[in-house]
């Protein structure tokens, strides 16, 4: 079967950053795929490619419409997976369709391109890796300062989406959290009003009214003095869940869930040895 779902980058804002090789696919597929189709329309519109059918696939439909999709493409008809800007999947909908697809045994092409949290960490002037990306962070502060707590003691540079009306909360949220560190907020990218707006999280001096859009948040690592051992992670995770009362089991649960690499019975270990060895 030579038929595919093709996954294809498309610029940020730029059209300069069309690859050949995405156009190419576009003109390849009989359907694309796209959270916004008119938007869509739009682009292909701007590249001369007529004639396509769309199909809107977005976070709540997509799990509906992965059998319509493969049976096209066993079919033998080609479909290019879009977002609305830049790479698919990253934070935006298709993961489903992939995974889904990868277990149908049906052909998955990616063809990379523009990426915005790629793009920022080019600029930023933060060290580009190690890094973590974190998507769009959750609006609740609690839930916000649980996605920040596992990489408090990490030397690694995070990455993440925020909206104009969240976002100095989400970085005094990442202060109370993370302590002090570098910070750049990147907009507009590869557009004509490009801004890379610099600073510390201890002394943010932003003027909210004048935030627009949605930004691209790169938080810089920890200084060395901040940097811990994955068992002291670990055991600062046990003490905290402990002292919020959860049971030894319920504790176990939520220290696996945001440190990597720690099985339940290490876990355990380590938590009896601290009751052992309270000092």
């Amino acid at each position: 079967m030579n038929s595919a779902l093709w996954v294809v980058a498309i610029p940020l804002g730029n059209l300069g950053d069309i690859t050949s090789r995405a156009v190419e696919a576009l003109n390849r597929a009989h359907l694309i795929l796209a959270e916004d189709t008119r938007r869509a329309g739009m682009l292909l519109k701007s590249l001369g490619i007529t004639g396509k059918d769309f199909l809107s696939l977005h976070e709540h439909n997509e799990t509906r419409r992965m059998h319509q999709v493969a049976s096209r493409i066993r079919q033998g008809f080609d479909c290019a997976l879009i977002s609305d800007a830049g790479t698919p999947l990253m934070a935006d909908p298709g993961y489903h369709l992939v995974r889904y697809c990868c277990d149908q045994g049906i052909r998955v092409v990616p063809v990379p391109g523009p990426c915005s949290f790629l793009a920022a960490l080019m600029a930023c002037g933060l060290p580009p890796y190690p890094f973590v990306f974190l998507g769009f962070v959750p609006r609740r502060r609690a839930e916000l300062e649980k996605a920040f707590f596992p990489w408090k003691h990490h030397p690694v540079t995070l990455v993440f989406f925020e909206r104009k009306n969240r976002i100095l909360t989400a970085l005094k949220t990442a202060f109370h959290v993370l302590g002090n560190r570098e910070f750049c907020l990147a907009r507009e990218l590869t557009k004509k009003h490009e801004e890379f707006i610099r600073g510390t999280l201890e002394t943010i001096d932003l003027d909210q009214a004048a935030l627009l859009g949605e930004f691209t948040v790169i938080i810089g690592p920890p200084g060395p003095e901040n940097i811990k051992s994955d068992s002291e992670v670990v055991k600062s995770l046990i003490m905290s869940y402990s002292h919020q009362g959860f049971k030894p089991r319920e504790v176990v649960q939520h220290v696996q869930k945001q440190v990597k690499g720690w099985s339940g019975k290490s876990i355990y270990a380590l938590m009896h040895q601290m009751q052992s060895n309270p000092g």
